[in-house]
């Protein structure tokens, strides 16, 4: 029940507020292979997913499980180093629980963060991609069954999902360091298998140039509750057109992800920098 969420946030709220040494007002999801931006922070606290009341636990090998308070760039910064999702067996509502927790915490804009397939023809491995906006596949709406006005309206609109100030600053950061970083379109699948070619002839011609297995339920959730969310992917195997694919394993997702993710973590450092 949507009351029973309510109390659960608040008492994660609470629970975090008094762990917590200073107030964060940017909240970071980390996605597969992308954790080499908690190394370029200034650790204050790290806290265990399982110390946190009601908070999923990950079970991805290459997610951490923490969430960890620093500073970057100047900027005091929550990062959630590891995240959960769908395939798992979680629920959306379960996999959007941490969101809602930065929300009822103070903070003001979320940067999240994934690796994903390509299905736009032109794009490459290790390429980073601005999201601008998502065609949500996953069969789990984190909205599904009563709404509770306290988290948010009853029907939000999705037509600026993806905040066009962040996305703004994000392009202009990337100008400054002469990356040309280009917008696409996100669609989130269920998994934990990866797609078949049929099905990447089908994201491609229904307007996606991404595919993963996160990110749609956690921006649906910060639109809901008024929390402006910027999105950036990594681009870790080409799967379109069809005579591109190549068999991926996780392993192999980790190198691309790993090799480009100096580049990634530049990126997000001169964005907080800048936000």
């Amino acid at each position: 029940m949507m009351t029973d969420l309510y109390d659960k946030i608040i008492e994660a709220q609470k629970y975090l507020s008094e762990e917590f040494k200073d107030k964060p007002e940017t909240g970071v999801i980390l996605g597969t292979g992308l954790g080499g931006l908690v190394d370029r922070m200034e650790v204050i606290q790290s806290i265990p997913y399982r110390k946190i009341p009601h908070f999923p636990v990950s079970t991805v090998k290459s997610h951490k499980g923490a969430l960890i308070l620093g500073r970057l760039s100047g900027k005091c910064i929550l990062v959630m180093s590891g995240r959960f999702h769908y395939y798992e067996g979680y629920s959306s509502q379960e996999i959007t629980f941490p969101v809602r927790v930065m929300k009822a915490l103070g903070i003001k804009q979320m940067i999240i963060s994934n690796a994903s397939g390509g299905i736009n023809p032109n794009y490459t491995n290790g390429q980073i991609v601005l999201l601008k906006d998502h065609i949500n596949l996953i069969p789990d709406h984190p909205l599904r069954g009563k709404n509770d006005d306290r988290l948010g309206v009853r029907f939000p609109d999705m037509k600026e999902a993806y905040d066009l100030g962040l996305r703004k600053v994000a392009l202009s950061s990337a100008e400054e360091m002469n990356y040309s970083l280009e917008e696409g379109v996100y669609v989130g699948f269920q998994g934990p298998t990866l797609e078949t070619p049929a099905e990447y002839v089908y994201l491609h011609n229904i307007g996606g140039d991404m595919v993963g297995m996160s990110t749609v339920p956690e921006v649906i959730v910060a639109k809901h509750c008024e929390m402006p969310v910027l999105v950036l992917s990594l681009v870790s195997n080409v799967c379109y057109p069809p005579e591109r694919i190549k068999e991926t394993s996780l392993e192999d997702v980790i190198k691309v992800v790993g090799d480009a993710s100096p580049k990634f973590c530049d990126l997000v450092e001169k964005i907080i920098g800048r936000i």
